[in-house]
């Protein structure tokens, strides 16, 4: 089994900034680490999550020179609750103005679940602003009823009870290794869920769980076409919300993609596998992008 630091001593272990940002409608929480003058480096959560999904991260990819930015989406954690459904244009458009926000023209993209999601649609959108983009397990591309109806299930009834053991049962989900979800990270999303108002914008935050909501924002084929940015494809050996083939099919897609397979991981090989996941991201960005 594979020890985990403490969240907040993972991001302690280099410079950080925690603050909150006006996005347009949304205050919204953001982490900066890095030199300032780095290369930026946006990191992005999935569904229900919040920016410490990255607590193993953020202090090595800073440490190698990037500006690494980390934030809550809308509707999520720290940053404004929703009070309509936020469906994809939302999310990409708040990604640009928080870019524009930080004085930032372009900038690598590295998305989780949803964050994946977000980063194809962006990067399809705004292409002259995107480096490169890391895919995790990213979602937009399945509809399986059965996967969508447990993540909401799952996530709305740790939103209306955030009590230890269905804060638990949500993280658990995600992992291959249900001893890697800690304490301290049941306590710091039961905190996030527990804030007043949060289970009302869970159901909003929770549409794209929705068939018919699903099926108008889905990553196309023309999508993926669109991504000019080099690309790697993160998927894992036990991920829950679909097989390796779906990043596999993907990244094939993606003109000049790589594909990257990561074991005894689930859905957040960024937190059961850090070390594995922090070299195989700075040797893509640091790499000329060619397919290997």
């Amino acid at each position: 089994m594979t020890l985990h630091p403490s969240v907040w001593l993972g991001f302690a272990a280099t410079d950080f900034r925690l603050q909150h940002l006006q996005v347009g409608d949304w205050n919204t929480r953001v982490l900066t680490a890095g030199p300032e003058d780095g290369e930026a480096l946006v990191l992005m959560h999935g569904t229900g999550g919040h920016l410490e999904a990255y607590a193993q991260n953020v202090a090595a990819l800073a440490g190698a020179g990037y500006r690494v930015i980390a934030y809550d989406f809308p509707g999520h954690a720290g940053t404004t609750h929703a009070t309509e459904e936020v469906e994809l244009p939302t999310y990409v458009s708040h990604l640009r103005d928080l870019l524009d926000i930080l004085g930032i023209e372009k900038a690598h993209l590295n998305g989780e679940s949803l964050g994946g999601w977000v980063a194809i649609k962006f990067a399809a959108r705004y292409p002259d602003r995107v480096l490169r983009t890391v895919l995790n397990t990213p979602g937009g591309t399945m509809a399986r009823p059965e996967v969508m109806e447990r993540l909401r299930t799952l996530s709305q009834a740790a939103a209306d009870d955030p009590s230890a053991h269905r804060v638990r049962a949500r993280l658990e989900w995600l992992m291959a290794d249900k001893a890697t979800v800690t304490d301290e990270l049941v306590a710091i999303r039961a905190g996030h869920y527990g804030r007043p108002g949060y289970a009302e914008s869970a159901r909003f935050i929770l549409c794209l769980q929705d068939p018919e909501i699903r099926r108008r924002n889905m990553v196309t084929d023309e999508d993926l076409a669109a991504v000019r940015a080099p690309t790697l494809v993160v998927w894992t050996s036990d991920d829950p919300s679909g097989p390796a083939k779906a990043g596999l099919e993907m990244a094939e897609k993606i003109t000049g993609a790589r594909f990257q397979l990561v074991t005894g991981a689930g859905h957040w090989p960024q937190w059961e596998q850090a070390a594995v996941f922090n070299d195989l991201v700075l040797d893509f960005l640091a790499s000329n992008g060619e397919q290997k």
